[in-house]
């Protein structure tokens, strides 16, 4: 397969495999960043896959990530071979992406230095908080359940997996797209990392009863100390009401950084529709899922709280219906807020 060939596969057809839901926001980005950001996230959701995959011992997980890290920072990178945690893998999509990794390697090494090395960078980031998390997490299940100590860890996690992303997307966008923002690069950058950070926590404030019953208490030691709570007790739902203060601190945290998101997309020139469009899209959905967790029992594991399809469609009709009546466009929070 020639290298045109190759970089349409991965990057259409097997990344719309993976992720249906970042495919489509991808498809709204214009070309000249499209193909950076999607080559970015495909080796992420590599690493990530590598990650999660329990079948495998943590030892050959942490040693497959830091080969992947090697091959991903190397100037002159060898093929491997990740048959073993292709072999675990129940998504036909993720074992295709296992098998093709050298491809997407080879695909990196085609990137122009500046653009190679902005890959580099977010990617390096982003497998240090995959390795820090299964050496925190490594070993845990729901009767031995293991908590993030301090609210500085959650803010440095937060960073690490997500907010480190909006700083990327911020620099590719800002080399290759036309005008040029008003705002200086470093500010954008600052809301970019908010924007990261805020989606990252919307996720781990849905997934937190999920999450308990593996093992993981996002929620900082130290936050759950002010309530006189232990990370087992979060099992009970009945405490909830014990926990609301808490939580209603990370509920305001997540708003605040979810302003602060749209205030970076409304910072972005008005001509770059594609991609103030594929950012407002995460933003509103993550608004709309913070209001419903402020109404839901959060300890509850038979609740999942997700925004439906049907409001979905919803907000991406009115996301693009609305942009050339700016004045409604730029309230599109307090409009979802009240459907």
């Amino acid at each position: 397969m020639n290298s045109s060939a190759n970089a349409e596969y991965l990057l259409n057809d097997l990344l719309r495999d993976v992720s249906r839901s970042f495919y489509l926001t991808l498809r709204l980005l214009p070309g000249a960043v499209r193909h950076q950001i999607g080559l970015a996230y495909l080796l992420a959701r590599a690493t990530d896959t590598v990650a999660d995959t329990e079948a495998i011992s943590i030892e050959k997980r942490l040693a497959t990530l830091q080969l992947l890290r090697e091959q991903i920072a190397s100037a002159a990178p060898v093929k491997i071979d990740l048959g073993e945690v292709q072999a675990r893998q129940t998504s036909d999509g993720e074992k295709v992406l296992l098998e093709r990794i050298n491809d997407a390697l080879a695909l990196l090494r085609e990137l122009g230095p500046d653009d190679r090395q902005l890959v580099q960078q977010v990617l390096e980031t982003i497998t240090s908080g995959q390795e820090l998390d299964l050496q925190r997490f490594g070993h845990v299940s729901s009767n031995n359940i293991v908590s993030l100590q301090s609210f500085a860890e959650l803010d440095d996690y937060t960073y690490r997996v997500a907010g480190c992303v909006g700083e990327f997307w911020t620099r590719i966008c800002v080399a290759h797209l036309s005008p040029k923002p008003m705002m200086p690069l470093e500010d954008l950058i600052a809301r970019g990392l908010r924007f990261g950070k805020g989606l990252q926590l919307v996720n781990i404030l849905r997934d937190f009863p999920a999450d308990l019953r593996l093992g993981r208490c996002y929620l900082p030691r130290e936050m759950l100390d002010r309530v006189s709570l232990a990370p087992e007790d979060l099992l009970d739902p009945t405490n909830e009401q014990r926990l609301r203060p808490t939580y209603n601190e990370l509920l305001a945290l997540g708003e605040d950084h979810l302003k602060t998101a749209w205030a970076y997309v409304l910072a972005l020139p008005r001509s770059w529709v594609r991609v103030r469009l594929a950012c407002a899209l995460p933003v509103l959905i993550g608004v709309k899922t913070l209001n419903k967790l402020r109404i839901s029992n959060v300890l509850n594991p038979d609740t999942r709280i997700k925004v439906s399809r049907a409001e979905v469609k919803r907000i991406m009709r009115e996301t693009v219906m609305f942009y050339p009546l700016d004045s409604v466009w730029k309230n599109l929070p307090s409009r979802v807020l009240r459907a």
